[in-house]
């Protein structure tokens, strides 16, 4: 009997091509461009891979796609409370 493969695991095994693709892409030393691009595609494949990859394996892709959503507004929210205390916090030490 043949798997049928789920929108989540679909997903993550995208994602984890793109993983390898943007490593190839940074490990090669000869074109800027591809370089930049490889560095993109490997941050947006780990931020996405977060989510991704704490997804149940039966969701359907509406439910995959609004967790995914969910959690990236949490990243988002994180990193900026980082940017907005940086200096708050380094004063702190003077």
């Amino acid at each position: 009997m043949k798997h049928v493969r789920t929108f989540p695991e679909r997903l993550e095994t995208m994602l984890i091509v793109g993983l390898v693709a943007g490593i190839l892409l940074i490990a090669q030393r000869y074109n800027l461009m591809l370089y930049k691009a490889g560095l993109t595609i490997l941050v947006v494949s780990t931020l996405l891979q977060i989510a991704v990859g704490n997804l149940r394996k039966d969701a359907s892709a509406g439910r995959s796609l609004f967790f995914i959503a969910k959690v990236l507004v949490v990243i988002a929210a994180v990193f900026s409370l980082g940017i907005v205390l940086v200096p708050y916090f380094s004063q702190l030490g003077r």
